[in-house]
Parts: structure tokens; sequence; C-alpha cells
């Protein structure tokens, strides 16, 4: 007698393939930094099988997975193209290509600007510019395609003005948009305030400390280490946050994940990042926060 598949759902539980879901990295990082770890098992706990994918590696079937995450890809910088190409061949991707490509560049920070979003003030150096640094205090130099710091550095103009323009001129002639950026010191003794959201919902905040001491100096790192410590937001930056993520291409809701990273100025909070690429995400400075990750997952596979 057959029985009523209504009724009858153990079969069908115990035969439904778990989900598969590509937690994306870089080579240097094949088992995914430790913070990302933590999300292997708050996706197994949802029936979700995850496992670490390299971005690049030739021999990966993106197709064959549910949801591909990015997360650790952090040497994409200079290789944007190739990266952006990965991204718009990948079907169900997370974050998706379309917000990959506008973020990987920072001169999103222009129109969020436009749309009266407080940034850091933002002087934009095209390769074939001529660049003179001038006046008093201190800048940062950096690039306009960049990840974890790289060929980022600070520089009092009174004493290191040509190691700014050296700087300058050696990502101009890498054919690279540059940034220079007024230093913000008030990060030196409040620090940065990163504002963490799943599924655009507010989930955890982290404080970072100063990272930037003087030029930047080569030391083919991945990434600049970090100071970071849990952190709650003044009301002053949950509003600037909110404004943010109803400026973003889309609307906050569509993206699995996003970072608005604020620093303080004298006028109040500015952003100085918004990141919706391969952001790190600090899941261990917030309790639950790996789970309510997995959570968003589990629904855009549902």
């Amino acid at each position: 007698m057959s029985q009523d598949p209504q009724t009858d759902t153990s079969h069908s539980h115990a035969t439904r393939a778990a989900a598969r879901v590509a937690l994306v990295t870089c080579a240097d990082l094949p088992e995914l930094d430790p913070d990302d770890r933590a999300l292997l098992p708050a996706l197994a706990a949802l029936g979700i099988a995850a496992e670490p994918a390299i971005w690049d590696a030739g021999d990966v079937d993106w197709a064959g997975y549910d949801l591909v995450v990015v997360r650790d890809t952090w040497d994409y910088a200079k290789r944007r193209e190739q990266f952006l190409r990965w991204a718009r061949s990948v079907p169900r991707l997370a974050n998706p290509a379309a917000v990959i490509e506008w973020n990987t560049d920072k001169r999103y920070l222009r129109e969020l600007a436009a749309a009266g979003i407080p940034v850091v003030p933002t002087t934009w150096v095209e390769p074939g510019d001529a660049f003179v640094p001038e006046g008093r205090g201190e800048i940062v130099v950096k690039p306009a395609v960049s990840a974890g710091s790289i060929d980022t550095g600070r520089y009092d103009l009174m004493t290191q003005a040509p190691a700014a323009a050296a700087h300058v001129r050696r990502l101009q002639e890498d054919g690279r948009v540059v940034m220079i950026q007024p230093y913000l010191d008030a990060v030196d003794t409040a620090g940065e305030t990163a504002l963490l959201f799943i599924d655009g919902a507010f989930s955890h905040a982290i404080r970072k400390g100063a990272i930037l001491t003087g030029p930047y100096e080569e030391g083919g790192l991945l990434y600049q280490n970090e100071n970071i410590s849990a952190r709650e937001p003044s009301a002053q930056e949950h509003a600037l946050a909110a404004r943010v993520l109803a400026a973003l291409p889309g609307g906050a809701g569509t993206l699995l994940y996003t970072r608005v990273d604020l620093l303080p100025s004298p006028d109040g909070p500015v952003v100085i990042e918004v990141e919706l690429t391969e952001p790190s995400l600090f899941f261990g400075f917030a309790d639950g926060s790996a789970d309510r990750f997995a959570a968003a997952v589990a629904r855009r596979l549902t």
C-alpha cells in the first residue's frame, strides 16, 4: 500500500542531498582566514555542507554549488579585471557580481558623497595627473583599488612630502588611480568603527585601532595586522550607517553581508569605506554572529 506523500516525510528528508556552499578564499588562505572558519560548524549545524574554494583555481566547478559566498579573496587588488571576470562567471554568487564591480573601486565614495553621505574628503589622482603635495598636516595615500591596507601610507607634509609624492608616482606608473585623504588623528584615540550587517539587519560592531604609522613599506603581506575589539556604536554611527545602506546599489536587503567603516571627525562620523566584497566580519568578537550569518545563507538556499 502506498503512503500519503503529505504525511510520509522521513524518506524525503533522509534522501535529500545537503545544500553545498562554497566559501571563497585565495591561494594564500586555502583553509580560510581563522575568523571565517567559524562559519563551517555554524553552517553544518543547519545541514549545509560548506567548504573553502580558491577563486582562481582552475579546477573548481562553481556551478556545482547552491551558493557561492565571497570571503577571503584578498589577493584580487592587482588582478581586479580577472577577479571581475571570475565573479561574472559564477552563478548564485553572494554578494552579486555587479555589486562587487561597483565596490572594488573606491571611486564609489564619489557616488555616496553626491548622495549627501559624509565621507572622508578625498582628492583623486589619475595615472596621468600631476601631483604636488601642498599644505600642512598629515595625509593618507592609497590606490582606489586595494584591500587589507596594502599600498597605503601616512605622510607628514612638513617632513615627508617627497616620500608622499614618490608613493603617488609609483602607483600612477602602475596605472592605478590614487586617493589622497587627510589623516583624521581622532582615529589614534577613538579608533575606527565597523558596523556589520547581515541581510540588511545590524548584527554587531567592532573597534579597529589605528593601523597607519608612517609611509608604506613593502613587506609581502596579504593584509596589515589589525588591533580589534568589540564596540557598541553610537546613535550617530547607527544613523549614518542606515543612510549608507539606503544608498547602496540594489538596496542593502539584497546583500548577504555589508560592512560600513566609519571614522570620527570634528563634525561627526564620516565614511571611510563600505565593504561589500570580501570584508572581515569579525565573528570572533560577537557571540552568535556566525550563526546569524549561517541562518542568512540558509534563507538564500530555500
